[in-house]
């Protein structure tokens, strides 16, 4: 089944981890993708993977410019918006007291401005071709507590607060746009491996411990394919928890 044939998506962060799932899986389910990232080679190399329905842009999702480009080069070379996958983030670990105000303000940037611009430029794209999904990828981090993350934290918050002022805009201005938030614990990537001394365990060792916080990409992908699809189109304003019942376990 076709879950999302003919839509068109852009997905940022899809040269690795839970943006390159995501991108593969909707491309595999028949939606046109447009992947951005700053990592050029891996980018054009997973495009490469999907063929002819994926289009690279190299993307500072800080950049507002850089925003503005990736929306109409979709628009030119697609002829419409869809969905929106805001996934592209940086995790710098750090307490309220060993993080310096430019790790703070550098977080905030990405994570936060990032996401406010995306969302800002895809609805105006959305809002005349009939509506869309938008897809935050926030965090467990924006609803517990999580000391030794504080900018990122923060700045996930902002996401979900953000996202759920967004559902309620679009729905009160009539445009069919949804918009709503993912909020994973621990997703086995490159991202949270660097916390780690890069060191890659295998998903099926993690798999065996019932306890286990860490899923695979494609576990994320699942849910971001659901969201934009049509099966999810009373779903609005939600912050949906992957994390195998972490947030309220309180260990």
């Amino acid at each position: 089944m076709q879950r999302v044939e003919g839509k068109v998506c852009i997905v940022t962060g899809a040269a690795s981890g839970i943006g390159r799932e995501d991108a593969l899986l909707l491309a595999r389910q028949g939606a046109r993708v447009v992947l951005t990232d700053l990592n050029e080679d891996a980018g054009r190399k997973v495009a490469a993977e999907i063929g002819g329905n994926a289009l690279f842009i190299r993307h500072d999702i800080a950049s507002e410019q850089d925003w503005q480009q990736v929306i109409s080069t979709t628009l030119e070379h697609f002829g419409r918006l869809d969905v929106l996958v805001n996934n592209a983030a940086i995790l710098i670990p750090g307490s309220i007291e060993d993080t310096s105000l430019e790790t703070w303000q550098k977080v905030q940037r990405i994570n936060g401005d990032g996401y406010f611009l995306g969302c800002k430029y895809a609805i105006e794209a959305m809002k005349n071709t009939g509506g869309g999904s938008i897809v935050n990828m926030s965090s467990v981090a924006a609803l517990g507590a999580m000391p030794m993350f504080c900018a990122y934290s923060a700045s996930k918050g902002a996401v979900a607060a953000m996202t759920r002022s967004i559902a309620l805009h679009c729905k009160q201005k009539g445009y069919r746009i949804r918009c709503n938030s993912v909020h994973p614990d621990g997703v086995n990537t490159p991202m949270t491996q660097a916390l780690t001394g890069g060191q890659a365990i295998p998903q099926e060792v993690l798999d065996q411990d019932p306890m286990n916080r860490m899923c695979a990409p494609r576990a994320i992908a699942n849910v971001v394919l659901f969201l934009a699809s049509d099966e999810s189109s009373f779903v609005n304003g939600a912050e949906i928890r992957v994390d195998n019942a972490q947030l309220i376990s309180g260990i």
